[in-house]
C-alpha cells in the first residue's frame, strides 16, 4: 500500500498524531544537519513532503465534515 492510502485509513485524530511525530521527526534531522551529523539529507525532503501529504489528507477530512 502507497503511504497516502495508509493515512486516508486514518481517523482525524489518527492523522493529527501523524503530523505531530513527522514534524517531531522533521525537527530532529534539521538539529542532525545543523550539527553536520545528518549523512543522508534527502531524508529531510522526503519527511517536509510526508508532513504535507498528511496535512492535505487532514484538510480533506475536515472539509468533508
Amino acid at each position: 500500500m502507497t503511504k497516502s492510502a495508509e493515512l486516508r485509513q486514518k481517523d482525524v485524530a489518527g492523522l493529527q498524531a501523524e503530523v505531530k511525530a513527522l514534524q517531531k521527526a522533521h525537527f530532529g534531522l534539521r538539529m542532525q544537519k545543523a550539527t553536520q551529523q545528518l549523512g543522508n539529507t534527502s531524508t529531510l525532503r522526503s519527511t517536509r513532503r510526508d508532513i504535507a501529504r498528511a496535512k492535505t489528507i487532514l484538510a480533506e477530512k475536515q472539509a468533508a465534515k
